[in-house]
């Protein structure tokens, strides 16, 4: 971790969405936990698939594309963060598979600026039935399409 945030280049692709890190976030050190990285993106993604009807509404059989599970997540800390407050989650794909993807994220500022954590997730689609790997549907890789890094 260095001791200052890293500046991040012009949003030229992905989304930003606003996300909040409150006073118990934060570790004895009054820094955000690391582990709360992870979730905080998390959420910018669920708010993100909601708002394009993917959702988990408790029976697998049912959940279509939001049946999948983490393959790989990495994590570089560049900058801790050491307030509560609005912060932001800069999402992308990297790559759009058939049953697979990878996105690329950052834990920003409010306005992209500045980075204080990036990295990759890898997920995996599964027939719920099976729990194999399963193509996503075409309406997922629609709105998939749009945020791969390529197309920005």
């Amino acid at each position: 971790m260095t001791a200052e945030a890293l500046p991040a280049p012009a949003l030229s692709h992905g989304r930003l969405l606003p996300v909040s890190v409150h006073f118990d976030d934060l570790d004895a050190l009054g820094m955000l936990h690391n582990a709360r990285y992870p979730l905080l993106v998390e959420r910018a993604w669920t708010e993100f698939w909601q708002e394009h009807g993917v959702r988990f509404d408790g029976d697998w059989a049912t959940a279509g594309d939001a049946c999948n599970v983490v393959k790989e997540l990495l994590i570089s800390y560049e900058a801790p963060v050491t307030r509560s407050g609005t912060y932001a989650v800069h999402l992308w794909l990297e790559r759009l598979g058939g049953t697979g993807l990878t996105y690329g994220f950052r834990f920003c500022s409010p306005d992209g600026a500045t980075t204080y954590a990036q990295g990759t997730r890898v997920l995996v689609r599964l027939d719920p039935a099976t729990l194999r790997p399963a193509p996503w549907s075409e309406a997922f890789r629609a709105v998939g399409r749009e945020l791969l890094r390529s197309a920005g």
